[in-house]
């Protein structure tokens, strides 16, 4: 059954399993979202030192390429270009979850130092216990989490609060980011220059190997975030009036956060830390969509479709040399930045 309102077009899904509106709008830039995002894998599959025919491509996931392009396809480019849809997902997620939390476009892991947590827990087993890969990641969760529950303790009062939650955690993020600078500084040589390239979040070199237990862990708290996404959206409307319609909002919040933190954590222990596709992703979908507040899936598309044109134009813009994909996001997330900060000034 379908109604439209005139308001704002929607249809109303009513069955035995889902009932409730369905923003038209949203749908439509849903699916141009991921029409976009499957076009750049398609074109960073096929392309490279060794270009693919399309058709070639659509063979190899059938097993009937011919053997350099089965392998080329399946084994040296599908990791890589699958991680950055679903990591490009994964802090989209995480960024909307801070920015709802917060009711701030600033409010993303990269801002409040969640990111850089993360990359002081992978740091720290890397360069002192020998860095194997369960050991980052573990690291990884391990930091993010605990400068999350640092950053909420100190910003606590009476219920915590969005601007309280950003400043608190521009100034652990600060201390943070010398810390990890100081842990380069003493490391030896070749750790040093590896810690370093990796702290500047990279794609490069990543298997199957590598991603398929991030895809794990990613897809099962993304499900988990999007089951709380309503609550999440009641929570901007304020504490009281959440509370008034069910949500305990101290709790909810909390598990929002342990949510958003993992997310992070997942993709900084297999990439390192990937700045500002959190802070521009849920805006941008945003205002695509013209929502009147963030909204999980479009914020994951949005975040799937940035990481991968990232990461397609930092291995094409100065090939052979490939870039890390942190270097292309720093990029268009500081025009992203400015221009976001000019806006803010201006209505204030």
């Amino acid at each position: 059954m379908s109604r439209i309102d005139f308001g704002r077009p929607t249809v109303l899904v009513r069955n035995r399993a889902l009932s409730g509106l369905v923003d038209l709008r949203s749908v439509v830039v849903c699916a141009l979202l991921l029409i976009a995002a499957l076009a750049v894998a398609v074109i960073a599959l096929a392309t490279g030192d060794y270009d693919v025919s399309i058709a070639e491509v659509l063979q190899a996931f059938t097993g009937q390429a011919p053997g350099l392009a089965q392998m080329i396809v399946m084994e040296w480019r599908l990791p890589r270009v699958l991680s950055s849809l679903l990591f490009g997902a994964a802090l989209g997620i995480s960024g909307g979850v801070f920015q709802s939390m917060t009711r701030n476009p600033l409010g993303s892991p990269d801002i409040i130092g969640f990111n850089t947590g993360a990359y002081t827990g992978a740091l720290i087993v890397m360069l002192t216990l020998g860095g194997s890969y369960a050991g980052v990641a573990t690291g990884a969760l391990v930091g993010g989490m605990l400068t999350a529950v640092a950053v909420y303790l100190l910003a606590f009062r009476h219920g915590s609060q969005g601007l309280r939650l950003i400043i608190v955690g521009i100034g652990i993020s600060a201390m943070l980011a010398a810390f990890n600078h100081w842990l380069i500084l003493q490391a030896e040589l070749e750790a040093a220059l590896a810690a370093a390239v990796w702290g500047a979040g990279s794609l490069n070199g990543i298997t199957w190997e590598q991603a398929s237990p991030a895809a794990v862990v990613i897809f099962a708290v993304a499900v988990a975030t999007l089951a709380v996404a309503r609550r999440m959206q009641l929570l901007e409307m304020g504490d009281d009036a959440a509370r008034a319609l069910g949500v305990r909002a101290e709790p909810t919040r909390l598990l929002l956060l342990v949510l958003g933190v993992a997310l992070t954590a997942a993709v900084t222990a297999v990439a390192g830390p990937i700045a500002f596709v959190a802070l521009a992703a849920p805006q941008l979908a945003r205002r695509l969509t013209k929502s009147a507040g963030i909204t999980l899936v479009p914020a994951a598309l949005m975040g799937a479709f940035l990481l991968a044109a990232s990461d397609l134009a930092a291995q094409r813009l100065f090939a052979p040399i490939q870039l890390p994909v942190g270097v292309v996001t720093v990029c268009i997330g500081g025009i992203y930045l400015v221009w976001l900060l000019a806006r803010e000034a201006r209505k204030s």
